[in-house]
């Protein structure tokens, strides 16, 4: 059966070629029901018309008619604007237009009755409408079209600069629904659903969010639709980890051995947390259980993570099979490899490390240890995933800060053994639990909240560029005490683009303030070669100070490190600012961590300093940025391999509809386990639409 909502927005009237290229590049709009499930943002009451005497500064939005007496472009080049004098009989205000001037005039006639929306403001100690929409008069249908609520939609640049407004957007979706005339939206949830949960059919949902009657049922069809969307996310997760536990068993690790006993009993270094010891014992439950583990290891930076990943280690050792830490970069996985065997000293555990500077012989004897047995744990990057890489039984997989690795990347891993292996997945970057429910909602998810023993608080200061003698006391007398400092850059090099400090400048800048100190850089387009020597010297205290880009934002470890000071640091994200101060604090001294800006800054950066300078907690910071920026593109949410293009729910505000979705999921599986229960065969076919990947998805966490 022909389905009209697949129809090309091309055929709408009034969608020309232009206009169909930006729909499809700027909001990868193509159907029509694309079109449809482009939601408004806020709607406003459009029944009012304001004279212009009438008009006062920082009103919300105001509509008025009248007519265009004088039309001019003003100023040159990227400062021209046109401008318009726009009288109604009470007065005259200024319309002003910055981008798509040329395509604006064409439009604008003089002397002709027009309906103007917009926000007013004072420039110049006049009232300015900017960016207003036009219409004319006599091309609204009725003067009762204005007694209404009105929707708004999001526009980029690309379409205001071709003459696209929200009234353009409101009249073709009003096309959309012309065209289906007769025909009825397919509904996407069964009737006893609706009924169960108290939600309004898809149709009526639709139209009442696009064309709404009144505010309750817009807020109805609000509902019904981001209750939808949440709820197949959720029953996507929990089908997903379902029907993964059924295909796979996992292998049974039921003893713990001389291996573990020996590094509990003679090597740990401190004092396990009682966190730690938490989430081992829920490791050793899921490898005894004899379903493949997947679980999420969450710790904020310098927790204790690889202590517990190479516990966990050994405990596959001792059931007689290898195992395997993949990273994301070389310099965090030569972290690893120097930590495990500076932790396994003088035991009998062959640790091997395999990344793409490893060359020639020496590489030949890690694949040949590998293939053989004789390699008990192997540390790599993605040189992990080479088809030439062979173990002869592995039976567990770590993954550290696993969001930087594809879903198909990791699935070959899971193919270097006739079964796939238990799953670790660790990240320093913490959760919120709205956001794991969604992203990792198929893992089980252990949590480390406590700092080893003997960690001292790293002491976090917001300083002003013009406050550079304060900073270089700290530092020098950190340095002067034996310790040593990072300097983090946001640029490598000075750009015209922008007027952040950058590197080069910066180390020249920082060998002038301290002649007496031995400074290095380091950045990402040095070799891997040059990048590694400059992080052994450093490490081994040759210099004082680092002066680096975000290269060292995650797997550096240099416990003597003792100042962290963050260059133009309102440019960075909480999460980034949180992972480069854990770079220092890794010892049982004092640190600090130093977060320079200029004076000015945003509201929404200084926002983000005072989180930065009132807490170290990972997780409340996490909780913080969610709420400032809301999920956007999380690293990690579209590397999952759940569906996650959330279109109108938003899983902070909505977290209560989002429990309630993920609980009605929970509940369907368990009344039709086998999928086939005639009531559920909507859910079921949407689920197979909705799934656009041809990998096989079971096995992967």
């Amino acid at each position: 059966m022909y389905d009209v909502l697949s129809q090309d927005i091309m055929y709408l009237h009034g969608v020309g070629p232009k206009r169909v290229k930006i729909f499809n590049k700027d909001l990868e709009i193509f159907s029509l029901r694309d079109l449809l499930y482009y939601f408004p943002h806020k709607y406003i009451d459009r029944s009012r018309i304001y004279r212009i005497n009438e008009l006062e500064e920082n009103m919300a939005a105001i509509q008025i008619i009248g007519q265009i007496k004088l039309l001019t472009e003003v100023g040159i080049g990227r400062r021209k604007r046109l401008e318009a004098i726009f009288d109604d009989g009470t007065g005259v205000i200024r319309l002003v237009w910055f981008g798509g001037i040329n395509y604006i005039k064409r439009q604008l006639k003089l002397n002709m009755d027009y309906l103007v929306f917009g926000r007013p403001s004072v420039f110049n100690h006049e009232i300015n409408v900017t960016q207003p929409e036009m219409t004319l008069l006599n091309k609204i249908p009725a003067i009762d079209h204005l007694a209404k609520l009105r929707p708004v939609y999001s526009l980029t640049e690309s379409m205001r600069n071709s003459g696209i407004t929200s009234s353009v957007i409101e009249q073709m979706i009003g096309d959309v629904f012309a065209k289906l005339n007769n025909v009825h939206i397919p509904e996407t949830l069964p009737e006893y659903f609706r009924a169960k949960y108290d939600l309004i059919g898809l149709e009526e949902a639709l139209r009442e969010i696009h064309i709404p009657s009144d505010m309750e049922k817009v807020r109805q069809a609000e509902r019904r639709l981001k209750f939808e969307e949440l709820f197949y996310v959720q029953l996507d997760i929990l089908n997903y980890a379902d029907l993964r536990s059924k295909k796979y068993r996992g292998f049974v690790f039921s003893k713990i051995g001389p291996h573990f006993m020996t590094f509990y009993n003679e090597h740990l270094p401190f004092k396990l947390t009682e966190a730690q010891k938490r989430v081992i014992k829920e490791i050793r439950n899921d490898l005894g259980s004899g379903l493949q583990m997947n679980r999420l290891l969450q710790g904020d930076v310098g927790s204790g993570k690889t202590i517990v990943a190479l516990m966990t280690m050994l405990i596959a050792l001792d059931n007689g099979y290898q195992t395997c830490i993949m990273a994301p970069t070389e310099i965090l996985a030569e972290q690893h490899y120097a930590t495990v065997k500076r932790l396994l000293g003088d035991m009998d555990v062959k640790v091997a490390l395999l990344t793409g500077v490893v060359k020639g012989k020496r590489r030949a004897q890690i694949l040949e240890g590998t293939l053989s047995g004789n390699v008990n744990i192997l540390v790599g990057t993605h040189a992990l995933l080479g088809d030439i890489v062979s173990f002869r039984n592995v039976g567990l997989a770590i993954i550290d800060e696993q969001h930087r690795f594809g879903v198909e990347q990791r699935a070959k891993l899971w193919q270097k053994n006739d079964s796939p292996p238990h799953i670790l997945v660790m990240t320093a970057t913490p959760i919120p639990r709205t956001l794991a429910m969604t992203v990792y909602g198929d893992l089980d998810v252990s949590v480390i909240n406590e700092l080893p023993p003997g960690r001292k608080s790293i002491k976090t200061l917001h300083y002003y560029e013009e406050n550079e003698e304060k900073l270089v006391n700290l530092v020098r007398r950190e340095i002067e005490t034996g310790r040593q400092a990072y300097f983090v850059f946001p640029l490598i090099e000075e750009s015209e683009k922008s007027d952040l400090r950058d590197l080069e400048n910066g180390f020249e800048h920082i060998c002038e303030l301290f002649k007496e100190m031995k400074v290095a850089k380091l950045h990402g387009r040095m070799k891997e070669t040059e990048k590694n020597a400059v992080m052994d010297a450093f490490k081994t205290g040759e210099y004082n100070i680092l002066v680096s880009t975000t290269v060292i934002e995650v797997g550096v470890d240099v416990p003597n490190a003792s100042v962290m000071v963050i260059m133009n640091a309102n440019r960075f994200g909480l999460a980034q600012l949180h992972q480069l101060r854990g770079r220092v604090g890794r010892g049982a001294d004092q640190s600090y961590c130093v977060l320079v800006t200029g004076y000015k800054i945003s509201e929404i950066s200084s926002r983000r300093l005072e989180i930065m300078v009132d807490s170290t907690d990972g997780f409340y910071i996490a909780e913080e940025d969610l709420k400032l920026r809301g999920p956007g593109l999380l690293e990690g949410t579209q590397q999952s391999g759940i569906i996650f293009n959330l279109k109108i729910a938003n899983v902070i505000k909505d977290n209560d509809l989002l429990v309630l979705a993920r609980n009605a999921a929970q509940e369907l599986l368990k009344a039709d386990p086998d999928r086939n229960s005639p009531a559920n065969v909507v859910i079921w076919r949407q689920m197979l639409q909705k799934h656009k990947t041809t990998v096989d998805l079971s096995n992967i966490s």
